[in-house]
């Protein structure tokens, strides 16, 4: 059975729990202030959980092993020792090799030059150590088993030239780079005297001014260079093209030709002109010049010849004046 009870009594009632409720929870609020301060004024601060424990472990520290420094290699180098295992190849300047007192460089202020050691100079410019006649000798011996006999007949340069007049020049390139062509590569060059090819007079002469500044006087060959076409190969047949066609057309003579005098030469020609006719009254005075009775192959008269060539084609100067001096002197009995 429920009995109930007046709203002014339930309420008196609820009121009363909850203020027991209140202040409990108050007192159990200052317990635990009263615990968190003690415990703040005994250690001043939070403790740290430590969640991973860590090891600490003394590490003893590495002392490097002092090894006594030796002295250079030059001080303990015997006298005989092969030199050519020492320095075998190209290399820079190492002082503590090399056995012997180097100085390079200019000091100011009278100073005397610097020594081998910490000497820049030494370094940068090249050195020939390594090419001193017993390892040149000792290289060669060691190539000598790949090479063959030298051919009889081609002593000199003279027979060489004589055999094989003529020269072909081509250059091989090696690159460390995926690409291996080189365009110098295809570069051909062709050189040869003149002298070896049958020409006469009119030729040659013609042969040279169609060479222009290919034709070298001082040393009387043609050097063609071949370098238009892409390939090596079509280069050379180029070049080949090249003299064929400058011989054929050397020997060609035009009828225009004829019309050419002595005052439009380019060079001098002693047979054309009147130094021979002067040369000729002389051998035959006091008679009546006849130039079928001189003989033009005297050392004097070539000497002569060449003298007065040389003048006029070269021009006057202290050697050209003296050559003619000795010449007119041996014509005229007077040396």
């Amino acid at each position: 059975m429920i009995v109930s009870k007046p709203w002014n009594e339930l309420f008196v009632t609820c009121r009363s729990v909850a203020s027991i409720h209140v202040r409990s929870l108050f007192q159990t609020s200052a317990l635990l202030q009263t615990e968190t301060e003690g415990l703040l004024d005994d250690d001043e601060e939070f403790r740290v959980i430590d969640l991973k424990k860590t090891s600490q472990k003394s590490v003893k520290k590495f002392q490097r092993e002092e090894k006594p420094v030796l002295p250079p290699r030059y001080t303990r180098m015997p006298v005989d020792q092969d030199w050519a295992s020492v320095w075998p190849g190209p290399r820079s300047f190492h002082p503590a090799t090399v056995p012997l007192p180097m100085f390079q460089g200019n000091m100011s202020d009278g100073l005397p030059p610097v020594g081998k050691f910490a000497n820049a100079e030494l370094m940068k410019i090249p050195n020939f150590l390594h090419l001193t006649p017993p390892a040149v000798k000792k290289q060669t011996e060691a190539l000598r088993k790949f090479c063959t006999a030298w051919p009889e007949g081609l002593e000199t340069d003279e027979k060489i030239e004589q055999h094989f007049p003529l020269e072909v020049i081509t250059s091989d390139y090696c690159h460390s780079a995926p690409k291996i062509r080189d365009p110098k590569a295809r570069i051909v060059t062709v050189k040869f005297k003149v002298k070896a090819l049958k020409l006469g007079k009119h030729s040659k002469d013609k042969f040279k001014r169609l060479c222009k500044d290919n034709y070298s006087e001082e040393r009387d060959d043609v050097c063609i260079v071949a370098d238009r076409c892409p390939v090596r190969k079509q280069n050379y047949e180029y070049a080949m093209y090249l003299i064929t066609a400058l011989y054929h057309e050397a020997w060609n003579f035009a009828e225009w030709e004829k019309e050419k005098s002595e005052v439009d030469m380019e060079y001098y020609d002693w047979d054309l002109n009147k130094s021979k006719q002067s040369y000729v009254q002389l051998k035959c005075w006091p008679g009546k010049p006849n130039p079928e009775t001189v003989d033009f192959n005297t050392p004097e008269a070539i000497k002569y010849r060449n003298a007065v060539t040389d003048l006029f084609n070269k021009g006057e100067d202290v050697d050209t004046l003296a050559k003619y001096k000795e010449a007119v002197k041996d014509i005229l009995g007077l040396s």
